[in-house]
């Protein structure tokens, strides 16, 4: 049987992962393209090639490459002679998304404290907002050290 998608490497399991992004709260169609673009190749993929790939329409993936492309997960790559713009990965997206977090984690913390503090006749809330708040300060804290720990490790010999 031969499904869409087939003559690419790791169709399945891009669709599956993609799946779990979407049950997870992101939208399908930015999922599917991003794990698409996981196992691209190395030149990446034109719009057009995405939407074969995936079987969907191009404005399908017009909307989900301008969407990943805004939040840094994915780069434009140009080439000399090709008025088309091919599409990957961005070098380090995972680790460059959570690291930017950090201040959006700081600031709903101190919402969070806010909150606390207008709720000063319901003890249950607080203590729920407080925990919030230092769940997430403690995010932005350890979301950058937790990448520079990774790069670390990435950049370390291989034990043979």
């Amino acid at each position: 049987m031969n499904r869409v998608g087939d003559e690419h490497p790791g169709t399945d399991a891009a669709e599956q992962a993609a799946s779990l992004l979407t049950a997870a709260g992101m939208a399908r169609m930015p999922s599917r393209v991003m794990m698409a673009l996981v196992g691209s190749p190395d030149d990446g993929y034109t719009a057009a090639e995405l939407a074969e790939r995936l079987g969907v329409s191009a404005a399908a993936v017009s909307g989900a490459v301008r969407y990943l492309h805004s939040i840094h997960m994915i780069r434009r790559i140009s080439r000399p002679g090709d008025r088309r713009d091919r599409y990957d990965l961005a070098d380090d997206a995972w680790s460059d998304v959570a690291t930017a977090n950090a201040p959006l984690y700081t600031r709903l913390a101190d919402f969070m404290d806010l909150i606390a503090d207008d709720n000063g006749e319901a003890p249950a809330s607080v203590a729920r907002a407080r925990a919030t708040a230092d769940f997430l300060r403690f995010l932005a804290t350890r979301m950058p050290e937790l990448v520079e720990e990774w790069r670390a490790h990435r950049e370390e010999p291989a034990a043979g």
